[in-house]
């Protein structure tokens, strides 16, 4: 499967059943799927099968739909409120009767408000039914422009990702190269320890010393840093290979790759390695930044 950003825009139009219908989408970064409708009056059933759509294409987002039902004026039909009509026309022949006005006219009846209602508010049950269904099947349209958008975007994020996880691979390998961590490099730095505080206490025992300055060493080396780094880098390839729907866990694997830049650079005894560490930290900052907007 694809990668997918959760930022996305598509419009639709179709004319079909005697209507022009238009759906307009918009998805945005969220923790979870979360869709909000903007429908016009008469459509409220048509939300809970086009939610159930987004629910099967889409893991992660914030959408926001808005539909637009236009009757076409060839297919309109004009409908009366017969009864409204009569009982105006009973209170208009009334007041004339009472007050000596002149006569109403149709025209003038049909313009009062209520009396005729608008064309594309009309529609029989079976029109309605026959709307909603194809409502539905150009929001399944929609939605698939939508995706093929998120997925372009997806690519392009896909890339940068790749990009940075190479870069946090390079700087792992540079520390485990480093020349501090070289057996010559660790006995040097060892010596001049204990030579340093044989100096200023020569009472000291000098094995105990080159004991626990070893046992310093060891809890300072960071082998078992890199070697966790190491396997993040290869999970995380594994999941932009695998596509859509990994930016959770990829989150969650960001967090471990700070903790392993964060021990690096709390151990970190020469400043070549710090200076690899806080590297680290600003790629692996970029990298979480940019997984934010993957679905």
């Amino acid at each position: 499967m694809s990668l997918q950003s959760m930022t996305g825009f598509a419009r639709h139009l179709r004319n079909d059943a005697g209507v022009q219908i238009s759906w307009e989408i918009k998805s945005v970064n969220g923790k979870g799927l979360d869709v909000r409708f903007r429908l016009p009056t008469g459509f409220e059933a048509v939300e809970q099968k086009a939610r159930a759509l987004f629910g099967q294409r889409f893991k992660r987002g914030n959408f926001q739909a808005a539909l637009t039902v236009t009757r076409n004026a060839g297919d309109a039909k004009a409908l009366i409120n017969e009864p409204l009509l009569k009982e105006l026309a009973r209170i208009a022949a009334q007041l004339r009767e009472d007050f000596k006005l002149a006569p109403s006219t149709p025209e003038g009846l049909m313009a009062l408000r209520g009396v005729l209602e608008a064309p594309q508010d009309v529609l029989s049950p079976e029109d309605q039914a026959e709307v909603e269904e194809a409502v539905l099947a150009v929001l399944d349209e929609t939605l698939l422009q939508l995706e093929h958008n998120r997925q372009i975007e997806g690519k392009a994020l896909g890339d940068i990702l790749s990009a940075q996880v190479d870069a946090v691979e390079l700087l792992t390998q540079q520390a485990r190269r480093d020349p501090s961590r070289t057996l010559d490099a660790v006995r040097a730095r060892l010596a001049a320890q204990v030579a340093l505080l044989l100096d200023a206490s020569p009472a000291l025992d000098e094995a105990r010393l080159h004991m626990e300055a070893a046992f310093l060493a060891t809890k300072a080396d960071i082998q078992e840093e890199l070697d966790r780094l190491d396997m993040h880098v290869a999970a995380a390839r594994t999941l932009l290979r695998d596509g859509n729907g990994v930016g959770r866990k990829l989150d969650f694997l960001t967090q471990e790759f700070n903790r392993e830049a964060n021990t690096l650079c709390s151990k970190a005894n020469a400043a070549s390695i710090t200076s690899i560490g806080l590297d680290l930290k600003a790629v692996v900052d970029q990298l979480r930044e940019q997984i934010q907007n993957l679905e």
